[in-house]
C-alpha cells in the first residue's frame, strides 16, 4: 500500500483502507478520496479534514502542523515534511500515470503556450491519434472537453485527468505549463517526451521578485526529471539562455524577420512566413538537414506561425516523421484547429471585423495588434481593461503598447476582482499618454457598454480587437464569478448596430 511504498508515518488504523483517488477540495471529493490538507494564505486545508470525512473520504495526507488540526476528524492521518511537494509523486502512485502512458509534450513561454498546445493536438489529430489537451481555456479527453480552472490544474488533478485519458484510448497529451504550475509542483510525477519554450516578456511580476526569477521558474521545465527533450524558439533573447542552460538535449527554431539573423543562421529549423491572410497564413519550415514543409495554419500573424512550426518540430522531436505531417496536412489544406479566444473572429461578412482575444501582456498587444492591422484597410480600434489584483508592474505598458498600435482607444474594465476598477483604468489612461502616437480615447465602464462604444464608432472596412476576456465565461468581481462572454456581448453589439 502507499504508507509502505513510501514509508511514511502514519496515525490511526490504515488496516482495510484502499485509496481509489486524490484531491485537496473538498469540491472534488469523491468518496474513496485521500484529502489532502495543504498550509494555504488564509487557513490550512486540514482544518476541512470533518468535512471531507463525510465526503467519503478515507484518510487524510498532511503535516505535522495539519495533523493536530486535524485529531479530533476521525480520519487515519499520514504525515510528511511537505504535502505539496509529496503530491505529484503520490498521486502518479494512485492513478498509476507511469503505466501505459501516453506521449506527453509540455509547452511554456510568455505567451503563445495555449496556441501552441492547440496546434500540436489538432496536427497529432489529423495524424490519426487520440489525443488530450491541458490548458488555459480547456481540457479535452478525446472528444470530450471540460472547462479548465488553472492553466496547469493541480498535480492531484492532472493524474487523474491522464487516468482518465489512459481509459479512453488517448495516446498523445499536449499540456499548457505555466511558470506557477512548475513553481507550485503541479507537473510533478510527469516526464514529457518533449518540452518547448516560446517566448518570455513582462508577466507574472505579482508571483515573481523580477524577470529573471521567472525565467528560472519557466526553464526548470528543462531539467532531466521534467523532460526527456527540448525545442527552443530563438525569436525572444530568453531563447539562447534556455538553450545554453537547459539540463537536457535541445534543438532550435527561429522565425525569419523576428529572431536575429545570427539566431536564425544558427537555428536548427527555420520558419519563413510565405503568405498572409484573414482566414490563414501560409509557412515554410525547413531543417538544415534540408527538409521542408510548406503548411497554414488559420490564425492571423507570424507568431501563429512561428507557434505551429514550433508545434510540428517537438513532433518531430517525438520521433513522427516530417514527410508524414506534411502528407497529412496536405491533405486537408494544412493545420485544422479551432482556437477558442486567440484572435477569434466574431463578425460576419459586413461591417467591421471584430476579434477577440485572450491576450494580456504587453507582448501579445503588440504582436496581435500588428496582426489585426495588417488585414484593416480602415481604422484599428482596440477594447482592453487590466486584471485587478495582478501584476500591476504591466499595465503602463500594457496601456503604451495599445495606444501605439490603435487608431481608437476604449480603455475598460477587466477581472477588477478585490481592486477598485476606476482606479484601474486611471493606471491604464496614465500608460496611453506614454506613447508617442495619441489615438483618440475613451474610458467606457462597464465592457458590455465599452464594446458596444467601439461597434458605434467603427465603420465598414474598421477592425476591433478586443483583447484580455478571449475564450472566458465569467468575470471576477469583489470573488463573485459573474457569467459574461465576450464573444456573446461582441456579437449583440452588432447586431444591435445593424450588422448582421
Amino acid at each position: 500500500m502507499l504508507v509502505q511504498e513510501f514509508g511514511l508515518e502514519h496515525r490511526g488504523s490504515l488496516d482495510g483502507v484502499e485509496v481509489t483517488g486524490v484531491t485537496l477540495g473538498t469540491g472534488d471529493l469523491h468518496p474513496g478520496d485521500l484529502f489532502v490538507g495543504i498550509q494555504g494564505a488564509n487557513s490550512h486545508g486540514a482544518s476541512y479534514a470533518e468535512q471531507a470525512k463525510e465526503g467519503g473520504a478515507v484518510a487524510l495526507l498532511t503535516d505535522a502542523a495539519g495533523a493536530e488540526i486535524a485529531t479530533d476528524a476521525g480520519l487515519p492521518i499520514v504525515i510528511v515534511d511537505d504535502p505539496r511537494a509529496a503530491l505529484g509523486e503520490l498521486s502518479a502512485w494512485v492513478y498509476r500515470t507511469g503505466e501505459s502512458a501516453p506521449l506527453l509534450f509540455g509547452t511554456t513561454g510568455t505567451n503563445g503556450k495555449t496556441s501552441t498546445s492547440y496546434l500540436l493536438e489538432a496536427i497529432l489529430r489529423q495524424l490519426g491519434l487520440v489525443t488530450g489537451l491541458s490548458s488555459t481555456a480547456e481540457r479535452h479527453i478525446g472528444d470530450m472537453t471540460v472547462v479548465s480552472r488553472l492553466t496547469t490544474p493541480e498535480a492531484s488533478e492532472m493524474h487523474a485527468l491522464l487516468a482518465r485519458m489512459r481509459e479512453a484510448g488517448v495516446r498523445a497529451v499536449a499540456v499548457e505549463v505555466s511558470a506557477q504550475a512548475l513553481s507550485r509542483r503541479r507537473v510533478d510525477g510527469l516526464v514529457f517526451d518533449v518540452v518547448a519554450f516560446t517566448n518570455l516578456s513582462h508577466d507574472h511580476l505579482d508571483d515573481y521578485a523580477d524577470m529573471e526569477e521567472y525565467f528560472q521558474a519557466k526553464l526548470a521545465l528543462f531539467e532531466p526529471d521534467r523532460g526527456k527533450r527540448g525545442v527552443v524558439c530563438l525569436d525572444s533573447s530568453w531563447g539562447a539562455r534556455v538553450v545554453a542552460e537547459s539540463r537536457i538535449p535541445v534543438t532550435t527554431i527561429a522565425t525569419i524577420g523576428h529572431a536575429s539573423a545570427e539566431d536564425v543562421e544558427s537555428a536548427a529549423w527555420v520558419v519563413e512566413v510565405l503568405e498572409e491572410t484573414a482566414a490563414y497564413t501560409e509557412f515554410r519550415l525547413t531543417g538544415r538537414d534540408g527538409r521542408s514543409l510548406v503548411t497554414r495554419e488559420p490564425l492571423i500573424g507570424w507568431h501563429m506561425a512561428a507557434n505551429a512550426a514550433l508545434a510540428i518540430v517537438m513532433l518531430v522531436e517525438a520521433g513522427f516523421e516530417l514527410e508524414a505531417i506534411g502528407a497529412a496536412l496536405d491533405a486537408e489544406g494544412g493545420i485544422q484547429a479551432y482556437l477558442p479566444g486567440r484572435t477569434e473572429r466574431v463578425s460576419g461578412e459586413r461591417g467591421p471585423s471584430v476579434y477577440v482575444d485572450f491576450g494580456h501582456s504587453p507582448d501579445a498587444f503588440e504582436n496581435t495588434l500588428a496582426a489585426v492591422r495588417h488585414f484593416t484597410s480602415g481604422r484599428t480600434i482596440m477594447v482592453f481593461g487590466a486584471d485587478g489584483d495582478r501584476d500591476a508592474t504591466k499595465r503602463h505598458e500594457m496601456a503604451r503598447v495599445a495606444a501605439e498600435g490603435s487608431d481608437i482607444l476604449v480603455i475598460t474594465d477587466h477581472h477588477p476582482r478585490f481592486e477598485d476598477p476606476a482606479s484601474i483604468r486611471a493606471t491604464l489612461l496614465e500608460g496611453a499618454k506614454l506613447a508617442e502616437h495619441q489615438p483618440e480615447t475613451y474610458e467606457v465602464s462597464p465592457p458590455e457598454a465599452a464594446i458596444r462604444k467601439a461597434v458605434s464608432l467603427a465603420k465598414e472596412g474598421d477592425s476591433i480587437l478586443w483583447a484580455g476576456p478571449g475564450h472566458q465565461d465569467y468575470r471576477d468581481i469583489r470573488g463573485v464569478r459573474t457569467p459574461y462572454s465576450a464573444r456573446e456581448e461582441a456579437r449583440a453589439a452588432l447586431r444591435e448596430a445593424g450588422w448582421a
